[in-house]
């Protein structure tokens, strides 16, 4: 990916535009946006970080099981069948 350069004269034009442009993305985007402004921020040098901000989000079609499995799951937190991490904790390794 080239680097374009500032227009000079222009010093807060194109953070003005970033700064507008950020404020856009969608709340499902944020953590990609995150990924790829660190990867530019640290000069472009971290090839995971740049793997990971460019990588699709998901890129194989959820399966009528996982359908089902996030339904059910969805049902249990509407029935409140579910327990709190302390309770999991406490009956994996003991009470604290």
């Amino acid at each position: 990916m080239a680097a374009r350069k500032q227009p000079k004269g222009e010093p807060s034009a194109g953070r003005d535009k970033l700064h507008r442009l950020v404020d856009e993305i969608p709340p499902d985007e944020t953590v990609v946006a995150e990924l790829f402004l660190e990867y530019l921020k640290g000069g472009r040098t971290d090839a995971m970080l740049f793997a990971l901000a460019t990588a699709p989000w998901d890129d194989e079609p959820e399966t009528e099981e996982e359908r089902r499995a996030v339904e059910e799951a969805k049902q249990d937190l509407a029935q409140g069948r579910v327990r709190s991490w302390e309770e999991i904790k406490a009956e994996l390794f003991g009470p604290s």
